[in-house]
């Protein structure tokens, strides 16, 4: 297999790129990447990939647009360095809550990023709990979505399992995510009922018994931390004995991390989907590394077998 495919990591700041390599057994390949005065980017790819199947990781962090003009700048070059195919791992997509037009003369900028990336000569996409499942019918080439949901359920059973929980999910598109916890836990389900604004949305009610129970909040990514926050807050007023939160993709923007430190959640339960820096965690954070499900979706495109496990 290590004949036959490489593995790329396009910025510095790899941790996640390094767990995937070590569970491969295949290192990542060299690139340079410079960045000149005026913020351009050049990347130079220091071996032969002619005719190789190419992986590349990419993390979107708190820097969204660099990190993204920095992948479709990889993608080129392997594509002008005749490389087989060019399968891209991204397990944070960014722009994907902007998948429909919600108001008048709105972008539906997760489809112009999926038009980029095939643009570019993306020919495989890999990506994580993606927040709107449509994404996927951006696309003209395959796409397959990774789901981190069983990692974060067996982390909640073998803490959580014995006590008395119910699954909430923060908002009513959330439901089939929390849905799918809450059917491994045997447990009920509540759903917060939200009056919507960009990122600090006003709990109307909340749906469903937490009476008495601990409430494992659900959910996809944690950006600014205030969704995370009032919802624990509310659970709290409405009778829950204590809150958990989980997310695959810990955005953490602004003083996300310190309002998080500072709330009244027991656990924050996120995965490695995008690099937290040192400074962001805390005590009450658990980091789940999605390393092997990435690796096993590699080699399973790799070798072209069924990913069906994994979704």
């Amino acid at each position: 297999m290590s004949n036959e495919m490489r593995l790329f990591s396009v910025t510095n700041e790899r941790p996640l790129a390094i767990k995937i390599s070590k569970a491969l057994g295949i290192p990542l390949c060299e690139i340079e990447l410079q960045k000149f005065s005026d913020g351009e980017v050049k990347i130079n790819i220091e071996e032969s990939i002619r005719g190789k199947n190419c992986y590349v990781i990419q993390s979107m962090n708190s820097n969204v647009n660099e990190r993204l003009i920095e992948m479709l700048i990889m993608i080129d070059a392997l594509k002008r360095a005749s490389a087989h195919s060019i399968t891209v791992i991204m397990p944070y997509y960014g722009y994907s809550r902007q998948d429909r037009k919600a108001h008048s003369r709105e972008p539906v900028t997760a489809k112009l990023i999926a038009n980029l990336l095939q643009q570019a000569g993306a020919t495989r996409l890999i990506s994580v709990d993606l927040h709107a499942a449509q994404i996927q019918g951006f696309f003209n080439i395959p796409i397959d979505h990774i789901s981190a949901i069983p990692l974060l359920t067996d982390h909640l059973i073998s803490k959580y399992g014995n006590e008395d929980v119910v699954i909430v999910a923060p908002d009513h598109s959330g439901v089939v995510r929390a849905r799918r916890v809450a059917d491994k836990m045997n447990a009920p389900i509540a759903i917060l009922n939200r009056k919507p604004r960009p990122n600090e949305r006003e709990i109307s009610s909340v749906i469903g018994d937490v009476h008495g129970k601990l409430a494992i909040v659900v959910d996809d990514i944690i950006d600014t931390g205030y969704r995370a926050t009032t919802s624990a807050d509310k659970l709290l007023a409405s009778g829950a004995t204590s809150v958990v939160t989980c997310a695959t993709h810990a955005v953490l923007a602004g003083h996300a991390a310190e309002r998080l430190a500072d709330s009244n959640i027991q656990e924050i339960v996120l995965t490695d989907a995008v690099d937290i820096p040192n400074e962001k965690l805390n005590e009450k954070m658990t980091i789940i590394t999605i390393g092997e499900i990435l690796a096993k979706a590699i080699s399973g495109v790799q070798e072209n077998r069924s990913l069906h496990p994994l979704f």
